[in-house]
């Protein structure tokens, strides 16, 4: 039984990670966004809501400069006050924005945003249980094998949500009439619009497919439907 005690133990880090990961996330976000309320993005919103039979797209600003969208575990969507931003300052359009909402409705659709969630504290139990398990061979390089093996893992799983996210993206933004050119547009920009002021893409970026890999596979699809 002691043998399986590290396992055990990783089982159990990674249940409290979650509950703290989920607690510490959602109280984040409930006092550092507000509810997006703006003019040229409503009818836009409005449109999406329709395809998909719903009153109305609640999306919240989050409070942060770095330029990103994202799905919270309890569904809400958000954009980051940078990424409004350039929208305000015309370096985005309405549509490109929009093409971001669907994008991370598609993660909330398909129950990307609370399986990361878990996928995050199940990676981090996984690490311990690795780097206890390695260590016990291969003394000192337990911990580092462990990371790579999780980040390999971690980024595999991403990139599968990525391109799952874009593709009920281009169906949703199709459906109510505005097509797959605002999120294809948007990935011409998006290089040059996540630079940091050191001049490197953020970290969260790299776990994605490459650019020039989800524009192709928007193109297959918009080929495909017309």
């Amino acid at each position: 039984m002691l043998k399986f005690a590290p396992i055990l133990l990783a089982i159990l880090y990674g249940l409290a990670m979650y509950r703290f990961s989920a607690w510490r996330t959602g109280r984040e976000l409930d006092t550092q966004s507000t509810e997006l309320a703006d003019p040229v993005l409503k009818p836009l919103m409005d449109k999406m809501a329709r395809a998909l039979d719903l009153p109305r797209i609640r999306v919240y600003i989050y409070e942060i400069d770095p330029v990103n969208g994202l799905a919270a575990p309890d569904g809400r969507i958000f954009i980051t006050r940078g990424f409004y931003q350039k929208f305000l300052d015309g370096e985005v359009s309405g549509e490109e924005i929009a093409s971001v909402i669907a994008h991370e409705l598609g993660h909330v659709a398909l129950g990307h945003s609370r399986r990361r969630m878990i996928d995050f504290s199940g990676q981090n139990a996984l690490r311990t249980a690795l780097a206890m398990v390695i260590g016990r061979f291969i003394p000192g390089v337990g911990p580092w094998l462990a990371n790579m093996l999780t980040s390999l893992l971690a980024a595999r799983l991403s990139r599968s949500d990525e391109y799952e996210a874009d593709a009920y993206a281009a169906a949703l933004l199709s459906k109510a009439g505005m097509g797959v050119a605002p999120q294809i547009s948007l990935f011409h920009k998006l290089d040059a619009l996540t630079k940091s002021q050191s001049g490197r893409a953020p970290a969260w970026l790299m776990s994605h497919p490459k650019t020039e890999e989800r524009i192709a596979e928007l193109e297959k699809l918009e080929a495909r439907w017309q």
